[in-house]
């Protein structure tokens, strides 16, 4: 207990930059600039505790930085203006590149997946952020119902659910026939319990 309360400045300040180092190696966005503002906040108490003034105007300043952003993430999580859908064809070289850039991490959430860029049956979509593509969603038809082959996410927005966008928007899959979205019972961490989707055995069913 003694060496504790001997030792806690120094446990408090390596804490903090231990911290400060481990944010920086986050390729999510949101989950970066939550853990670098709790690193800015520790270290920001340390070097007040040992007066070190100009390093806590830093860590102060880097704080209110890192609430600016994390206020804009959160408020642009579930905004249909901050996300675009762009329909696109199953064979677009641009589509496809997405999908080679990204197959590994791919195949983590979607282990079944092998797209067929000749199969006429399908719809495919693209979510946007300005111009970077954050997300992919490929349907299958079968009749009025909208298989889906792919719901993928980019690391850097893995704490966002940009496919909401596609689903929310169901005049868009409407126009296509579809009346009811099934999706991939084997997909790894699906979040459709929170887009009005109801279990259905391993799938979620959406009724449009």
């Amino acid at each position: 207990m003694n060496w504790l309360e001997d030792h806690w400045l120094d446990i408090l300040g390596w804490g903090g930059s231990a911290l400060l180092v481990y944010s920086l190696l986050q390729s999510r966005v949101l989950r970066f600039r939550v853990l670098n503002l709790a690193a800015c906040v520790i270290l920001l108490a340390f070097n007040a505790f040992i007066g070190v003034w100009p390093m806590v105007g830093m860590n102060a300043v880097l704080c209110a930085i890192n609430i600016w952003f994390i206020v804009q993430l959160v408020r642009d999580r579930h905004d249909e203006e901050a996300f675009e859908v762009l329909e696109v064809r199953g064979d677009d070289e641009y589509f496809r590149h997405v999908l080679r850039v990204h197959g590994a991490d791919i195949l983590r959430f979607n282990p079944d997946f092998v797209h067929d860029p000749s199969d006429t049956d399908q719809d495919a979509f693209l979510v946007q952020r300005g111009d970077e593509t954050v997300g992919v969603v490929l349907l299958r038809a079968e009749g009025d119902t909208a298989h889906v082959l792919l719901d993928y996410v980019t690391p850097r927005y893995r704490d966002f659910s940009p496919g909401e966008f596609v689903w929310r928007r169901s005049g868009m899959l409407t126009e296509h026939g579809y009346r009811r979205v099934v999706t991939s019972p084997t997909m790894v961490g699906p979040y459709y319990d929170r887009l009005g989707f109801q279990r259905d055995g391993a799938s979620w069913v959406l009724s449009l």
